[in-house]
Protein backbone atom coordinates (compact mmCIF):
# COMPACT_ATOMS: atom_id res chain seq x y z
CA UNK A 1 0.00 0.00 0.00
CA UNK A 2 1.54 3.21 -1.05
CA UNK A 3 1.66 5.98 1.50
CA UNK A 4 0.44 9.49 0.63
CA UNK A 5 3.05 12.61 0.68
CA UNK A 6 2.65 14.60 4.01
CA UNK A 7 2.00 18.11 3.82
CA UNK A 8 3.99 20.36 6.24
CA UNK A 9 0.64 21.57 7.18
CA UNK A 10 -0.45 17.76 7.83
CA UNK A 11 1.99 17.20 10.86
CA UNK A 12 1.47 17.95 14.11
CA UNK A 13 1.69 21.24 15.56
CA UNK A 14 3.36 21.42 19.45
CA UNK A 15 1.73 19.80 22.19
CA UNK A 16 -0.73 17.45 19.87
CA UNK A 17 0.63 14.48 21.81
CA UNK A 18 0.20 16.36 25.38
CA UNK A 19 -3.43 17.28 24.40
CA UNK A 20 -4.41 13.67 24.17
CA UNK A 21 -2.80 12.53 26.74
CA UNK A 22 -4.40 14.93 28.84
CA UNK A 23 -7.86 13.52 27.23
CA UNK A 24 -7.61 9.80 27.20
CA UNK A 25 -4.75 9.45 29.75
CA UNK A 26 -1.25 9.27 28.93
CA UNK A 27 -1.81 4.60 29.78
CA UNK A 28 -4.24 5.56 26.39
CA UNK A 29 -2.18 6.96 24.40
CA UNK A 30 0.74 4.88 22.92
CA UNK A 31 3.96 5.94 21.18
CA UNK A 32 6.21 2.94 22.13
CA UNK A 33 7.01 0.27 19.41
CA UNK A 34 6.05 -3.15 21.01
CA UNK A 35 3.04 -1.35 22.07
CA UNK A 36 1.83 0.05 18.79
CA UNK A 37 2.37 -2.98 16.89
CA UNK A 38 -0.45 -5.03 17.33
CA UNK A 39 -2.29 -2.36 16.04
CA UNK A 40 -0.42 -1.72 12.88
CA UNK A 41 -0.50 -5.08 11.12
CA UNK A 42 -3.40 -6.63 9.04
CA UNK A 43 -5.80 -9.58 10.19
CA UNK A 44 -3.87 -11.58 7.14
CA UNK A 45 -0.29 -10.52 7.97
CA UNK A 46 -0.29 -8.91 4.50
CA UNK A 47 0.93 -5.08 5.56
CA UNK A 48 2.05 -3.18 8.26
CA UNK A 49 1.75 0.37 8.71
CA UNK A 50 3.10 2.87 10.73
CA UNK A 51 1.65 5.12 13.64
CA UNK A 52 2.47 8.63 15.16
CA UNK A 53 0.17 6.97 18.01
CA UNK A 54 -2.62 4.84 19.19
CA UNK A 55 -5.26 6.54 21.01
CA UNK A 56 -7.68 4.69 23.40
CA UNK A 57 -10.83 6.68 24.30
CA UNK A 58 -12.54 5.39 26.98
CA UNK A 59 -16.45 6.78 25.78
CA UNK A 60 -17.78 8.80 22.93
CA UNK A 61 -16.68 12.22 24.64
CA UNK A 62 -13.06 11.40 24.45
CA UNK A 63 -13.72 10.31 21.07
CA UNK A 64 -15.14 13.50 20.13
CA UNK A 65 -12.14 15.81 22.00
CA UNK A 66 -9.82 13.45 20.03
CA UNK A 67 -11.00 13.89 16.66
CA UNK A 68 -11.44 18.03 17.53
CA UNK A 69 -7.57 17.37 18.58
CA UNK A 70 -6.82 15.78 15.32
CA UNK A 71 -8.80 18.42 13.04
CA UNK A 72 -7.57 21.54 15.05
CA UNK A 73 -3.49 20.05 14.25
CA UNK A 74 -4.49 18.52 10.76
CA UNK A 75 -3.56 15.16 12.28
CA UNK A 76 -5.22 12.14 10.13
CA UNK A 77 -7.05 9.49 12.31
CA UNK A 78 -7.62 5.46 11.37
CA UNK A 79 -11.05 4.14 13.27
CA UNK A 80 -9.72 1.20 13.97
CA UNK A 81 -12.67 -1.97 15.90
CA UNK A 82 -11.57 -5.35 15.98
CA UNK A 83 -9.01 -5.48 13.25
CA UNK A 84 -10.28 -8.42 11.46
CA UNK A 85 -10.97 -6.97 8.07
CA UNK A 86 -9.14 -8.30 4.64
CA UNK A 87 -8.56 -5.04 2.69
CA UNK A 88 -6.80 -2.61 4.81
CA UNK A 89 -8.70 -0.16 5.62
CA UNK A 90 -8.49 -0.13 9.61
CA UNK A 91 -4.58 -0.14 9.71
CA UNK A 92 -2.73 3.64 8.90
CA UNK A 93 -0.39 3.63 5.89
CA UNK A 94 3.56 3.49 6.03
CA UNK A 95 3.57 7.32 6.38
CA UNK A 96 3.57 7.51 9.84
CA UNK A 97 1.45 10.63 10.24
CA UNK A 98 -2.02 9.41 11.48
CA UNK A 99 -2.73 8.09 14.85
CA UNK A 100 -5.43 4.63 15.54
CA UNK A 101 -8.24 5.56 16.90
CA UNK A 102 -8.76 2.48 18.58
CA UNK A 103 -12.36 1.98 19.87
CA UNK A 104 -11.90 -1.27 21.95
CA UNK A 105 -12.56 0.25 25.25
CA UNK A 106 -16.14 1.46 24.31
CA UNK A 107 -17.19 -2.60 24.78
CA UNK A 108 -20.66 -1.47 26.69
CA UNK A 109 -24.35 -3.37 25.81
CA UNK A 110 -26.13 -0.04 27.48
CA UNK A 111 -29.69 -0.79 27.14
CA UNK A 112 -32.44 -4.17 25.76
CA UNK A 113 -35.37 -3.00 25.41
CA UNK A 114 -36.98 -6.65 24.68
CA UNK A 115 -40.66 -4.95 23.95
CA UNK A 116 -38.80 -2.82 21.54
CA UNK A 117 -36.99 -5.85 20.53
CA UNK A 118 -34.01 -3.45 20.47
CA UNK A 119 -30.41 -3.27 21.76
CA UNK A 120 -28.13 0.05 22.09
CA UNK A 121 -24.54 -0.79 22.43
CA UNK A 122 -21.02 1.16 21.87
CA UNK A 123 -19.48 0.62 18.72
CA UNK A 124 -16.33 -1.58 20.17
CA UNK A 125 -18.77 -3.98 21.70
CA UNK A 126 -18.09 -7.59 20.39
CA UNK A 127 -20.42 -9.32 18.01
CA UNK A 128 -20.42 -12.31 20.38
CA UNK A 129 -21.40 -10.61 23.36
CA UNK A 130 -24.12 -8.67 21.16
CA UNK A 131 -25.57 -12.34 19.90
CA UNK A 132 -24.89 -13.79 23.86
CA UNK A 133 -27.02 -10.28 25.23
CA UNK A 134 -30.34 -10.72 22.69
CA UNK A 135 -30.05 -14.53 23.92
CA UNK A 136 -30.46 -13.53 27.29
CA UNK A 137 -33.71 -11.75 27.08
CA UNK A 138 -34.75 -14.26 24.49
CA UNK A 139 -33.91 -12.57 21.83
CA UNK A 140 -32.13 -13.41 18.47
CA UNK A 141 -29.25 -10.33 16.83
CA UNK A 142 -29.19 -12.71 13.58
CA UNK A 143 -25.70 -11.05 12.58
CA UNK A 144 -23.15 -14.11 12.15
CA UNK A 145 -20.05 -14.12 11.32
CA UNK A 146 -17.02 -16.40 11.43
CA UNK A 147 -14.79 -13.72 13.15
CA UNK A 148 -18.06 -12.98 15.47
CA UNK A 149 -15.58 -13.68 18.72
CA UNK A 150 -12.97 -10.66 17.75
CA UNK A 151 -15.05 -8.26 15.42
CA UNK A 152 -16.80 -5.28 16.46
CA UNK A 153 -20.40 -3.56 15.87
CA UNK A 154 -18.59 -0.53 14.93
CA UNK A 155 -16.81 -2.55 12.60
CA UNK A 156 -19.46 -4.49 11.26
CA UNK A 157 -21.68 -1.50 10.54
CA UNK A 158 -18.23 0.46 8.89
CA UNK A 159 -18.26 -2.21 6.10
CA UNK A 160 -21.96 -3.22 6.31
CA UNK A 161 -21.01 -6.39 7.11
CA UNK A 162 -23.18 -9.56 5.45
CA UNK A 163 -22.59 -12.84 6.89
CA UNK A 164 -24.47 -16.57 6.92
CA UNK A 165 -28.05 -14.56 7.50
CA UNK A 166 -28.84 -12.00 4.79
CA UNK A 167 -31.09 -14.37 3.28
CA UNK A 168 -33.47 -13.61 5.51
CA UNK A 169 -32.79 -10.65 7.80
CA UNK A 170 -30.16 -8.36 5.48
CA UNK A 171 -27.15 -6.81 6.08
CA UNK A 172 -25.67 -4.75 8.85
CA UNK A 173 -27.77 -2.13 7.09
CA UNK A 174 -31.13 -3.44 7.50
CA UNK A 175 -30.31 -4.43 10.89
CA UNK A 176 -29.68 -0.73 12.27
CA UNK A 177 -31.94 1.59 13.36
CA UNK A 178 -30.08 4.52 15.03
CA UNK A 179 -26.16 5.66 15.33
CA UNK A 180 -23.92 8.12 17.59
CA UNK A 181 -21.29 9.65 15.34
CA UNK A 182 -18.50 11.94 16.08
CA UNK A 183 -18.31 13.78 12.86
CA UNK A 184 -14.78 14.82 11.42
CA UNK A 185 -15.16 17.79 13.31
CA UNK A 186 -15.51 16.68 16.93
CA UNK A 187 -19.26 17.26 16.51
CA UNK A 188 -20.95 14.41 18.59
CA UNK A 189 -24.18 13.24 17.08
CA UNK A 190 -26.74 11.22 18.77
CA UNK A 191 -29.16 9.61 16.41
CA UNK A 192 -29.84 6.78 18.57
CA UNK A 193 -33.10 5.99 17.82
CA UNK A 194 -35.03 3.01 18.34
CA UNK A 195 -37.91 3.73 15.64
CA UNK A 196 -38.81 1.79 12.63
CA UNK A 197 -40.28 5.20 11.24
CA UNK A 198 -39.10 8.38 10.59
CA UNK A 199 -39.33 10.56 7.87
CA UNK A 200 -37.47 13.63 9.10
CA UNK A 201 -35.29 14.47 6.07
CA UNK A 202 -32.29 13.32 5.23
CA UNK A 203 -30.96 9.12 6.34
CA UNK A 204 -27.74 10.63 7.68
CA UNK A 205 -27.45 6.99 9.28
CA UNK A 206 -26.68 5.48 5.98
CA UNK A 207 -24.05 7.65 5.17
CA UNK A 208 -22.23 6.91 8.10
CA UNK A 209 -23.04 2.99 7.43
CA UNK A 210 -20.71 1.28 4.53
CA UNK A 211 -18.44 4.23 4.60
CA UNK A 212 -15.22 2.54 6.04
CA UNK A 213 -14.82 5.03 8.59
CA UNK A 214 -13.78 7.89 5.78
CA UNK A 215 -16.88 10.43 7.21
CA UNK A 216 -17.39 9.70 10.68
CA UNK A 217 -16.34 7.83 13.20
CA UNK A 218 -19.20 5.39 14.68
CA UNK A 219 -19.60 5.32 18.43
CA UNK A 220 -22.85 3.36 19.12
CA UNK A 221 -25.92 1.67 17.59
CA UNK A 222 -29.31 0.94 18.11
CA UNK A 223 -29.95 -2.62 16.47
CA UNK A 224 -33.14 -4.67 15.86
CA UNK A 225 -33.63 -7.85 17.65
CA UNK A 226 -35.74 -10.94 16.55
CA UNK A 227 -37.95 -13.74 18.26
CA UNK A 228 -35.95 -16.21 19.01
CA UNK A 229 -36.59 -19.36 16.41
CA UNK A 230 -38.13 -22.20 18.48
CA UNK A 231 -36.44 -24.49 16.49
CA UNK A 232 -33.53 -24.23 13.53
CA UNK A 233 -32.81 -27.24 11.49
CA UNK A 234 -29.70 -27.92 9.48
CA UNK A 235 -28.77 -29.78 6.23
CA UNK A 236 -25.93 -30.88 3.87
CA UNK A 237 -27.11 -31.25 0.64
CA UNK A 238 -24.75 -33.14 -2.14
CA UNK A 239 -25.36 -31.23 -5.80
CA UNK A 240 -23.70 -32.31 -8.75
CA UNK A 241 -23.18 -28.45 -9.82
CA UNK A 242 -23.97 -24.75 -8.67
CA UNK A 243 -26.64 -24.75 -11.26
CA UNK A 244 -28.28 -27.10 -8.86
CA UNK A 245 -27.73 -24.98 -6.17
CA UNK A 246 -30.33 -22.66 -7.90
CA UNK A 247 -32.55 -24.85 -8.32
CA UNK A 248 -32.35 -25.90 -4.77
CA UNK A 249 -32.58 -22.36 -3.35
CA UNK A 250 -35.73 -21.61 -5.61
CA UNK A 251 -37.43 -24.81 -4.59
CA UNK A 252 -36.45 -24.22 -0.72
CA UNK A 253 -37.68 -20.36 -1.12
CA UNK A 254 -40.90 -21.70 -2.74
CA UNK A 255 -42.02 -24.06 0.17
CA UNK A 256 -39.98 -22.85 2.70
CA UNK A 257 -40.79 -18.87 1.65
CA UNK A 258 -38.93 -16.95 5.25
CA UNK A 259 -38.70 -20.02 7.23
CA UNK A 260 -35.33 -20.33 4.87
CA UNK A 261 -32.65 -18.32 7.08
CA UNK A 262 -29.14 -19.88 5.70
CA UNK A 263 -28.04 -21.42 2.13
CA UNK A 264 -24.50 -21.71 1.89
CA UNK A 265 -22.67 -23.42 -1.51
CA UNK A 266 -19.32 -24.72 -1.25
CA UNK A 267 -17.08 -27.03 -3.51
CA UNK A 268 -15.47 -30.60 -2.55
CA UNK A 269 -12.82 -29.01 -2.69
CA UNK A 270 -13.28 -26.85 0.20
CA UNK A 271 -14.50 -29.43 2.56
CA UNK A 272 -11.29 -31.75 1.37
CA UNK A 273 -9.23 -28.43 2.75
CA UNK A 274 -11.21 -28.50 5.69
CA UNK A 275 -10.87 -32.75 6.63
CA UNK A 276 -6.50 -31.90 5.73
CA UNK A 277 -6.14 -29.17 8.47
CA UNK A 278 -9.32 -30.07 10.55
CA UNK A 279 -9.18 -33.76 10.37
CA UNK A 280 -11.59 -33.78 14.05
CA UNK A 281 -14.31 -32.08 12.13
CA UNK A 282 -16.35 -35.36 10.39
CA UNK A 283 -16.61 -35.07 7.09
CA UNK A 284 -20.58 -36.47 6.91
CA UNK A 285 -20.44 -38.14 3.34
CA UNK A 286 -18.56 -42.08 2.59
CA UNK A 287 -18.75 -40.86 -1.11
CA UNK A 288 -17.68 -37.11 -2.48
CA UNK A 289 -19.79 -35.10 -4.74
CA UNK A 290 -18.99 -32.42 -6.94
CA UNK A 291 -20.98 -29.40 -4.99
CA UNK A 292 -22.77 -29.17 -1.45
CA UNK A 293 -25.20 -26.39 -0.46
CA UNK A 294 -25.46 -26.21 3.60
CA UNK A 295 -29.19 -25.03 4.50
CA UNK A 296 -30.79 -24.02 7.32
CA UNK A 297 -34.62 -23.50 8.18
CA UNK A 298 -35.81 -21.59 11.49
CA UNK A 299 -38.82 -22.09 12.16
CA UNK A 300 -41.02 -20.33 15.12
CA UNK A 301 -43.96 -23.02 15.61
CA UNK A 302 -41.87 -26.46 16.31
CA UNK A 303 -38.78 -28.44 15.66
CA UNK A 304 -41.24 -30.99 14.84
CA UNK A 305 -42.38 -28.30 11.64
CA UNK A 306 -39.33 -27.42 10.84
CA UNK A 307 -37.85 -31.21 10.27
CA UNK A 308 -40.92 -32.05 8.33
CA UNK A 309 -40.54 -28.81 5.52
CA UNK A 310 -36.77 -29.36 5.63
CA UNK A 311 -37.47 -33.50 5.11
CA UNK A 312 -40.25 -32.43 2.17
CA UNK A 313 -38.34 -29.62 0.24
CA UNK A 314 -35.47 -32.76 0.20
CA UNK A 315 -37.02 -35.11 -1.10
CA UNK A 316 -38.83 -33.00 -4.05
CA UNK A 317 -35.18 -31.62 -4.69
CA UNK A 318 -33.89 -35.94 -5.33
CA UNK A 319 -36.98 -37.00 -7.07
CA UNK A 320 -36.37 -34.52 -9.41
CA UNK A 321 -32.45 -34.56 -9.80
CA UNK A 322 -31.80 -31.24 -8.04
CA UNK A 323 -29.77 -33.17 -5.08
CA UNK A 324 -28.16 -36.29 -5.13
CA UNK A 325 -28.09 -36.69 -1.41
CA UNK A 326 -28.63 -35.26 1.65
CA UNK A 327 -27.70 -35.28 5.36
CA UNK A 328 -29.89 -34.00 8.10
CA UNK A 329 -29.11 -33.22 11.80
CA UNK A 330 -30.35 -34.16 14.43
CA UNK A 331 -29.40 -32.49 17.13
CA UNK A 332 -28.15 -29.55 18.03
CA UNK A 333 -24.55 -30.56 18.24
CA UNK A 334 -24.64 -32.26 15.17
CA UNK A 335 -26.09 -28.86 13.48
CA UNK A 336 -23.11 -27.19 15.14
CA UNK A 337 -20.99 -29.45 13.15
CA UNK A 338 -22.32 -28.88 9.78
CA UNK A 339 -21.44 -25.16 10.32
CA UNK A 340 -17.99 -26.30 11.59
CA UNK A 341 -17.26 -27.21 7.78
CA UNK A 342 -18.87 -24.10 6.69
CA UNK A 343 -17.04 -21.67 8.98
CA UNK A 344 -13.80 -23.63 8.88
CA UNK A 345 -13.27 -23.28 5.15
CA UNK A 346 -11.22 -19.26 5.09
CA UNK A 347 -9.03 -21.04 9.03
CA UNK A 348 -8.40 -23.98 6.54
CA UNK A 349 -7.05 -21.66 3.52
CA UNK A 350 -5.07 -19.93 6.00
CA UNK A 351 -3.57 -22.95 7.05
CA UNK A 352 -2.89 -24.34 3.61
CA UNK A 353 -0.73 -20.87 2.52
CA UNK A 354 -1.19 -17.51 0.99
CA UNK A 355 -4.04 -17.01 -2.00
CA UNK A 356 -5.35 -14.17 -3.87
CA UNK A 357 -9.02 -13.96 -2.24
CA UNK A 358 -12.03 -12.46 -3.81
CA UNK A 359 -15.14 -10.99 -2.40
CA UNK A 360 -17.71 -10.74 -4.98
CA UNK A 361 -21.54 -10.10 -5.37
CA UNK A 362 -23.58 -11.60 -8.18
CA UNK A 363 -27.40 -11.88 -9.35
CA UNK A 364 -27.77 -15.20 -7.80
CA UNK A 365 -29.95 -15.88 -11.64
CA UNK A 366 -25.94 -15.69 -12.84
CA UNK A 367 -23.73 -17.16 -9.58
CA UNK A 368 -23.46 -20.16 -12.07
CA UNK A 369 -23.13 -18.67 -15.50
CA UNK A 370 -19.96 -16.82 -13.08
CA UNK A 371 -18.42 -19.76 -11.75
CA UNK A 372 -17.99 -22.17 -15.15
CA UNK A 373 -16.54 -18.92 -17.36
CA UNK A 374 -14.25 -17.89 -14.58
CA UNK A 375 -12.92 -21.04 -13.34
CA UNK A 376 -12.20 -21.47 -17.42
CA UNK A 377 -10.24 -18.06 -17.66
CA UNK A 378 -8.04 -18.58 -14.20
CA UNK A 379 -7.53 -22.10 -15.21
CA UNK A 380 -6.72 -21.25 -18.51
CA UNK A 381 -3.79 -18.68 -17.91
CA UNK A 382 -2.73 -20.49 -14.33
CA UNK A 383 -2.95 -24.56 -14.74
CA UNK A 384 -2.89 -25.93 -12.04
CA UNK A 385 -3.91 -23.54 -9.52
CA UNK A 386 -6.55 -24.71 -6.86
CA UNK A 387 -10.25 -22.50 -6.74
CA UNK A 388 -11.90 -22.32 -3.44
CA UNK A 389 -15.35 -21.04 -4.44
CA UNK A 390 -17.50 -20.77 -1.54
CA UNK A 391 -20.34 -18.66 0.01
CA UNK A 392 -24.20 -17.08 0.75
CA UNK A 393 -25.62 -18.10 -2.53
CA UNK A 394 -29.05 -17.44 -1.20
CA UNK A 395 -28.45 -13.16 -1.18
CA UNK A 396 -25.54 -13.71 -4.16
CA UNK A 397 -21.90 -13.38 -2.07
CA UNK A 398 -19.35 -15.42 -3.24
CA UNK A 399 -15.88 -15.70 -1.78
CA UNK A 400 -13.89 -16.82 -5.33
CA UNK A 401 -10.08 -17.33 -4.17
CA UNK A 402 -7.55 -18.77 -6.32
CA UNK A 403 -4.31 -20.55 -4.11
CA UNK A 404 -1.60 -21.92 -6.17
CA UNK A 405 -0.53 -25.38 -7.68
CA UNK A 406 0.20 -27.88 -5.22
CA UNK A 407 4.10 -27.42 -4.28
CA UNK A 408 4.44 -23.97 -6.25
CA UNK A 409 6.02 -21.10 -4.02
CA UNK A 410 3.02 -19.08 -2.58
CA UNK A 411 4.92 -15.94 -2.52
CA UNK A 412 5.83 -16.31 -6.24
CA UNK A 413 2.22 -17.13 -6.93
CA UNK A 414 1.26 -14.02 -5.27
CA UNK A 415 2.87 -12.04 -7.92
CA UNK A 416 0.25 -12.44 -10.02
CA UNK A 417 -2.40 -11.22 -8.05
CA UNK A 418 -2.98 -8.25 -10.27
CA UNK A 419 -3.66 -10.65 -13.16
CA UNK A 420 -5.61 -12.51 -11.49
CA UNK A 421 -7.52 -10.15 -9.93
CA UNK A 422 -8.16 -8.44 -13.90
CA UNK A 423 -9.69 -11.85 -15.21
CA UNK A 424 -12.12 -12.17 -11.72
CA UNK A 425 -13.39 -9.15 -11.71
CA UNK A 426 -13.59 -8.74 -15.28
CA UNK A 427 -16.00 -11.22 -15.22
CA UNK A 428 -17.45 -9.95 -12.34
CA UNK A 429 -18.08 -6.58 -14.48
CA UNK A 430 -19.44 -8.69 -17.30
CA UNK A 431 -22.16 -10.50 -14.94
CA UNK A 432 -23.34 -7.85 -13.67
CA UNK A 433 -22.11 -7.96 -10.29
CA UNK A 434 -19.59 -5.89 -7.44
CA UNK A 435 -16.63 -6.25 -6.62
CA UNK A 436 -16.72 -6.26 -2.66
CA UNK A 437 -19.66 -7.54 -1.19
CA UNK A 438 -19.63 -7.34 2.52
CA UNK A 439 -15.26 -6.63 2.98
CA UNK A 440 -15.68 -3.35 1.49
CA UNK A 441 -12.85 -1.62 -0.37
CA UNK A 442 -10.38 -0.33 2.31
CA UNK A 443 -6.85 0.72 0.87
CA UNK A 444 -6.87 -2.54 -0.67
CA UNK A 445 -9.52 -2.33 -3.66
CA UNK A 446 -9.11 1.27 -3.85
CA UNK A 447 -7.51 1.23 -7.58
CA UNK A 448 -9.92 -1.27 -8.55
CA UNK A 449 -12.94 0.87 -7.65
CA UNK A 450 -12.08 3.23 -9.96
CA UNK A 451 -11.68 1.12 -12.29
CA UNK A 452 -15.25 0.05 -12.45
CA UNK A 453 -16.91 2.32 -10.76
CA UNK A 454 -19.08 5.22 -13.41
CA UNK A 455 -17.63 8.07 -12.91
CA UNK A 456 -20.35 9.76 -12.35
CA UNK A 457 -21.10 7.89 -9.05
CA UNK A 458 -17.30 8.54 -8.16
CA UNK A 459 -17.75 12.02 -8.10
CA UNK A 460 -20.88 11.60 -6.26
CA UNK A 461 -19.06 9.84 -3.44
CA UNK A 462 -16.35 12.44 -3.54
CA UNK A 463 -18.85 15.45 -3.28
CA UNK A 464 -19.90 13.91 -0.11
CA UNK A 465 -16.28 13.21 1.51
CA UNK A 466 -15.44 16.69 0.82
CA UNK A 467 -18.75 18.04 1.91
CA UNK A 468 -18.26 16.18 5.67
CA UNK A 469 -14.53 15.93 5.96
CA UNK A 470 -12.98 19.07 4.34
CA UNK A 471 -9.76 18.70 5.73
CA UNK A 472 -9.36 15.45 4.12
CA UNK A 473 -8.50 13.36 7.86
CA UNK A 474 -10.86 10.60 8.35
CA UNK A 475 -8.97 6.92 7.05
CA UNK A 476 -7.31 8.95 4.22
CA UNK A 477 -6.70 6.97 1.53
CA UNK A 478 -9.39 4.17 1.71
CA UNK A 479 -11.96 4.18 -0.76
CA UNK A 480 -11.15 7.64 -2.24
Amino acid sequence: MSAPKVSPEARPGAGFLERCCAIAGAAHVLTGEADTAPFLTDWRGRFTGRALAVLRPADPEQVAQLVQACAAHRVPLVPQGGKTGLVLGSVPDASGSAVVLSLARLNRVRALDALNRTITVDAGCILQTIQEAAAAEGCLFPLSLAAEGSCSIGGNLSTNAGGTAVLRYGNTRELCLGLEVVTPQGELWNGLRALRKDNTGYDLRDLFIGAEGTLGVITGAVLRLFPQPKASITALVAIAAPRQALDLLRLAQDRCGASLTGFELMSDFCLRLVGTHFPSLAQPFVTRHPQYVLLELSSSESEQHAVGLLEQTIADAIARDIADDAVVATSVGQSLALWQLREHIPLAQAAAGKNIKHDIALPVSRIADFIDRTDALVLAAYPGCQLVCFGHVGDGNLHYNVAPPPGAAHEDFLLNQEAINRIVHDSVAAHAGSISAEHGIGALKRDELKRYKPEVELNMMRAVKAALDPLGIMNPGKIL
